[in-house]
């Protein structure tokens, strides 16, 4: 069975930082391009950043460009999102998606961080 598995979220105060990181299993890892989304209280899930199977390229949202910066180490099966200088407006649940070659997605069950001004 697939999964994901995401932690490192909590509180935080206004300009702090956080790291998530969010395991994957190990017969979709190396051939799924990786990503971070997230979703506010009220809002719709939002794509915040992604990376490519090999870690050689990364996307990210304008609202996080240099604060956010997402990795993956394949020897570990993990991936992380480092995100400094954060602002109340990243409140939100982070979730881990990892988009197999085949076409399937699948999701982890989020981890939230709460930034406090």
């Amino acid at each position: 069975q697939v999964q994901l598995v995401e932690s490192g979220g909590g509180l935080v105060h206004a300009g702090g930082s956080l790291r998530l990181s969010c395991a994957a299993s190990i017969i979709i890892f190396s051939s799924s391009e990786m990503s971070w989304y997230r979703q506010a209280p009220g809002k719709e899930r939002e794509w915040v950043t992604t990376i490519t199977n090999d870690g050689g390229n990364t996307l990210a949202a304008d609202s996080v460009k240099g604060r956010f910066t997402m990795s993956r180490d394949n020897a570990k099966y993990t991936v992380y999102l480092q995100m400094n200088s954060l602002k109340p407006d990243d409140t939100a649940v982070y979730y881990c998606k990892a988009r197999h070659y085949t076409g399937m997605d699948y999701w982890g069950k989020g981890t939230l961080v709460t930034v406090f001004s």
